[in-house]
């Protein structure tokens, strides 16, 4: 997809610089998919350690049901 934008020709050099781009429209492409990913795993992150669907109403060797052994 072709489209227009400003950047800043001290931070494209930079980004040249940095990802070895060979030009302007590779290093774009490379720094988008680069943020993507660091978006994609730090929602990944946010969900580590909550509990998972399939962790419901699993029965540990202790006899109790996801840590909790209920009343007596």
């Amino acid at each position: 997809m072709r489209t227009t934008i400003n950047i800043k020709e001290d931070i494209i050099k930079q980004v040249n610089e940095l990802t070895g781009a060979k030009n302007k429209s590779q290093a774009v492409n490379q720094v988008l998919e680069a943020f993507v990913r660091e978006q994609q795993t730090q929602k990944l992150l946010v969900l580590k350690g909550k509990p998972h669907l399939g962790d419901i109403g699993k029965v540990a060797c202790d006899g109790t049901v996801n840590g909790f052994r209920g009343p007596r």
